[in-house]
């Protein structure tokens, strides 16, 4: 068993071209660990929870930066810092939810090297798999926070399935609302998928929360012109302002006609382990104005179907009201 006093021996590759990045990673798979910003990769090295025999830093790869308007919408390279996302010009135009969503992670200096594929791509944060128990998303038998004396105020009301932790990404949920696209390369290809579809529950994966598997590099974000410029709603509810992961959180959009909501998209984050459609409050808010009546009529629909567990049956409440809240803006 290695020594927590001694960092394990680890190699480096610091590529500069994309192909040359999924050479490695195809070769080195499963044994090899994808470094962006690194501020979760360097929290599970210091915990010895993972030790990955090889580091892949993807940082030299100019060509993963940026954020480039195209014929369809915008497009945002991978290792895009969520600093530039919050203060770019062309985001806080036209898809300012994303931006409001950005300026949420953690603090100033977290998202001055945190990207945007490593806040999507971050793994869950519940406690117990992270202090390296054998619970069943680390390959055991048992889920520590779903029992009589789990500590689980922070972890699922929906979409449960062995596993209870939550999806911790602040930007997961407007990039849900704002119809995004995620563009996956490996050596075989390119492959588009979206954003809706990019993150997996237990039920699916026990092991994963996004569809990215081994020689896989997530290469930029699309977002389609379909939302710009809509009414945009984001808020989370965390224990701190800074530093803290969301309680519960809501990203919506809307597009409005003559005082009544032509459609719209709510999404909650922090209620299940992927970003949460909010289908049925979507469907009540169609074509209605966005007035107190409207909001009140919403009344449980948000937190229809939870179930919550010993400590954060709270979350029902903050979701409805949140709802309520995204809908009146």
């Amino acid at each position: 068993m290695p020594s927590h006093d001694v960092m394990p021996d680890i190699e480096l590759y610091q590529p500069v071209q994309v192909e040359d990045a999924l050479a490695l990673a195809t070769r080195l798979a499963d044994r090899g660990w994808l470094l962006g910003g690194g501020q979760d990769t360097y929290g599970w090295l210091k915990d010895r929870t993972k030790v990955p025999e090889a580091m892949i830093d993807l940082n030299g790869i100019e060509s993963l930066r940026g954020i480039r308007e195209t014929a369809d919408g915008v497009e945002i390279g991978a290792l895009t810092t969520l600093t530039e996302l919050v203060n770019n010009p062309l985001i806080k135009e036209r898809y300012s939810l994303l931006a409001s969503a950005a300026e949420r992670v953690a603090s100033p200096q977290i998202r001055n090297v945190g990207t945007v594929a490593g806040n999507v791509a971050q793994d869950v944060r519940c406690w117990y798999y992270r202090r390296g128990l054998s619970c069943y998303r680390a390959g055991g038998n048992l889920c520590y926070a779903d029992t009589p004396e789990g500590m689980n105020r922070e972890h699922a009301i929906f979409g449960a399935s062995r596993c209870v932790a939550v999806t911790p990404s602040d930007t997961a949920p407007a990039l849900v609302a704002l119809e995004a696209s995620m563009v996956i390369r490996s050596e075989s290809g390119e492959r588009v998928v979206a954003a809706e579809d990019f993150f997996i529950g237990p039920n699916v994966d026990i092991q994963n929360t996004t569809v990215l598997r081994p020689g896989e590099i997530l290469t930029s974000v699309r977002l389609p012109t379909t939302w710009a410029n809509a009414t945009f709603y984001f808020e989370k509810v965390a224990d701190r302002n800074a530093w803290d992961f969301a309680l519960v959180s809501i990203a919506a959009v809307m597009r409005e006609s003559g005082g009544v909501i032509q459609d719209a998209r709510f999404v909650a984050g922090a209620v299940q382990c992927t970003p949460r459609r909010l289908l049925d409050v979507e469907s009540a808010v169609r074509g209605q104005p966005r007035t107190e009546a409207t909001a009140q009529s919403l009344g449980t629909l948000a937190s229809q179907g939870a179930q919550p567990l010993n400590h954060n049956g709270f979350k029902l409440h903050l979701v409805d009201s949140l709802a309520k809240r995204a809908l009146l803006g």
